[in-house]
């Protein structure tokens, strides 16, 4: 089975959700975290921190650089993820379609490399 990335993106400076949309939101992921530990295809998930709360590590000219927030300047970014096993594209997109009607928000969908064995 492949590893699948569902990604969340959120907007910076986005009106906040109210707070009973939140606890739906909050309510039907947990419903859909369930649902794919059930079938097997749950892997990991979590919400992240605000984008200004990441600090961006290079390697430059020798050197190691970290600089605060996030890489791009653009306001869109992930907010949360879910890795999932899934047997192909479609199956991964059958759950993304569960994860965006849990969430409330669009879901991207991405699959992982494959690793050839060595």
């Amino acid at each position: 089975m492949t590893q699948h990335l569902l990604s969340v993106p959120m907007i910076d400076g986005a009106p906040p959700r109210l707070p009973d949309d939140m606890q739906q939101a909050y309510e039907g992921v947990a419903r859909f975290n369930a649902e794919l530990e059930s079938a097997g295809a749950w892997v990991f998930a979590g919400g992240l921190l605000p984008a200004s709360s990441a600090t961006v590590v290079r390697a430059q000219g020798g050197e190691v650089l970290m600089t605060d927030g996030p890489f791009t300047e653009s306001k869109e970014h992930i907010g949360g993820v879910w890795i999932i096993e899934a047997i192909d594209l479609d199956t991964a997109l059958a759950w993304a379609t569960k994860a965006t009607r849990a969430c409330g928000e669009p879901v991207e969908v991405r699959p992982f490399q494959e690793i050839p064995e060595g």
